[in-house]
């Protein structure tokens, strides 16, 4: 079972060299070996989550090599249930993007872009997971942010380069710092595996052992969007296509609070920084929520709303016991899918009424209630109704908070309370505009821009407006809603037709009639995130044993060193 390990990490690279060389021919076929590849690791991530939970933490030292000269996966309970989540959320995002049309206009670069950069970044994801040393989670860290910049920046618009371009300063101070801190980690311990850390470091003086803490804690806290280091991501995600800031909201901020989960409990036992780590969270949680409410648009609402429930997931590694860990991981878990899927819900909206201003939106419970259903149920579950795993999550990390007592853990249950609250204030607010509401005037036109035209290269206009024209007739033809106006460019749009560029340089035509691969992966995204309410038992034993296992360290230990 030990050779698996390193699958979920080699198949989508192996994978992505077989892209590059077929290039943007074969359509088809690339479509089905990504979605292959994608199925093949969720399976293999379920195997290894089932085999850490029945025998304990899996390793394997590549080449042979034992630390600390070796590189070295492991793959533990938590490693196992983030995997198995991650992986099942990409493929249902593969899904998405594919029935949006995205992924088949690879043809338009000079390689097969989409493809190639989403399976390097899933790639990333699992060696982030996986690794079993510092080195390694550098390197996912860096496989991530290459493939990032390319998803982020798709199209090539000015919005997203800027976008984009904030994301990768901001990437690559945190990859700076990260490495200061790993040749500093090494000159003191002579290692930088994970396993021979846990020992090693606790002999280095307690003034560099809390130095070595911070600097890995800002590196994660850059990567997780921590207030206050959490300024970039409302700018930089929601300009994105939907299905890329999907997945990068549900996971890459994850990615960091797992490694802070994983450095607290291994090296940093009983760690100095457990005040700072409270007074970050709720901060995040105020801060994040208050951003929310001020907002107008779907997806910067959403963004605000992953900033404020990162505040959660801290205020379980701040407090550091069983409850608060196990509570940790389970909104982790809860929080990719469900913020996912919110997001995914946004891509299908503004892909049927062409935008996510909700001064523009109305009607939708009535003209689309399946969107309404697909919508309110994540809703109400990040705000953590009851029976709800959002729920589930809040509950044992405010029981946990109860339990430890002292001033900051009550203050974090009280702002657990009062963020919850506010985030079913801004759902409920979300609701009523959007879908409620009756629909404003004109916004049942069909046609209307889902990018400035402004934004767009010089004589993108004459080219626009001849898109217009051509397929204006269809989607008049369809909706007899007369004409939009696009932005940026002052002229009248057949309605079914948009003014800009979407994904790649195509136009985007928006449509009632939602395609049915979008709404399939949204719906099982919503169950995928009712089945860990379903799973409610099964789920806290598992996490409750996963939290045991990594305040232990020992298992870990003996499994990647053998004694």
């Amino acid at each position: 079972m030990n050779a698996l390990v390193p699958l979920p990490v080699l198949l989508p690279l192996c994978v992505t060299g077989l892209k590059l060389v077929i290039g943007p021919r074969l359509h088809r076929f690339q479509r089905f070996i990504s979605l292959a590849v994608l199925g093949a690791v969720l399976v293999l991530s379920v195997l290894l989550m089932v085999a850490a939970d029945r025998h304990g933490p899996l390793s394997v030292h590549l080449g042979d090599f034992a630390p600390p000269v070796g590189i070295t996966l492991v793959a533990d309970r938590l490693s196992g249930l983030m995997l198995t989540v991650s992986s099942a959320v990409t493929l249902l995002v593969l899904v998405y993007s594919l029935g949006q049309g995205m992924a088949d206009r690879d043809d338009q670069a000079p390689v097969g872009v989409f493809h190639p950069a989403y399976l390097i970044l899933v790639a990333g994801v699992s060696c982030t997971f996986l690794a079993g040393d510092l080195v390694n989670l550098y390197v996912g860290f860096e496989i991530m942010l290459v493939a990032s910049f390319v998803l982020l920046t798709i199209g090539g618009t000015a919005t997203r380069i800027r976008a984009g371009s904030t994301y990768v300063i901001i990437s690559l101070f945190s990859s700076v710092l990260f490495l200061v801190a790993i040749a500093m980690t090494y000159a003191v311990a002579g290692t930088v595996n994970f396993a021979q850390l846990a020992g090693r470091l606790q002999e280095v003086p307690i003034g560099v052992r809390t130095l070595l803490e911070a600097m890995l804690l800002t590196v994660f806290a850059i990567k997780a969007a921590v207030f206050p280091l959490a300024a970039w991501l409302p700018d930089s995600y929601p300009t994105a296509p939907a299905p890329v800031t999907a997945v990068f909201a549900g996971l890459l901020t994850k990615v960091g609070v797992y490694s802070m989960l994983r450095t607290q409990t291994l090296l940093f036992p009983g760690h100095r920084l457990g005040d700072l780590l409270m007074l970050a969270a709720l901060a995040s949680m105020a801060v994040g929520i208050l951003g929310a409410v001020a907002q107008t648009d779907l997806k910067r609402v959403l963004s605000f709303t992953l900033i404020s429930h990162i505040g959660y997931m801290v205020f379980g590694i701040g407090l550091a016991g069983r409850g608060s860990i196990s509570g940790a991981i389970v909104y982790v878990a809860h929080h990719i899918t469900v913020q996912t899927t919110l997001f995914l819900v946004a891509g299908l909206i503004e892909r049927r009424d062409g935008t996510t201003e909700l001064t523009r939106l109305g009607g939708l419970a009535k003209s689309a209630p399946l969107l309404a259903v697909l919508f309110f149920v994540p809703a109400m579950n990040l705000a953590g109704i009851p029976p709800l795993s959002g729920f589930i999550g809040k509950l044992g990390l405010m029981r946990a908070g109860v339990d430890a007592g002292g001033g900051w853990a009550w203050a974090l249950v009280a702002g657990s309370a009062a963020t919850s609250l506010l985030t079913l204030y801004v759902m409920a607010k979300v609701w009523n505009l959007a879908f409620w509401r009756d629909a404003p005037p004109g916004a049942e036109a069909e046609g209307v821009v889902l990018e400035s035209a402004e934004d767009d290269e010089p004589g993108d206009d004459e080219d626009a407006e001849g898109a217009g024209a051509a397929g204006g007739a269809g989607g008049a033809g369809e909706s007899g809603s007369g004409k939009a106006t696009g932005s940026g460019s002052g002229l009248p749009v057949p309605a079914g037709a948009v003014v800009s560029a979407g994904f790649l340089g195509q136009s985007i035509t928006t449509t009632k009639r939602l395609p049915w691969p979008m709404l399939a992966a949204t719906g099982v995204a919503v169950a995928l995130g009712l089945s860990y309410t379903v799973l409610g038992g099964p789920l806290t034993t598992f996490t409750q044993a996963a939290a045991t296992e990594l305040l232990a360290r020992t298992p870990y230990i003996e499994a990647v060193l053998g004694r």
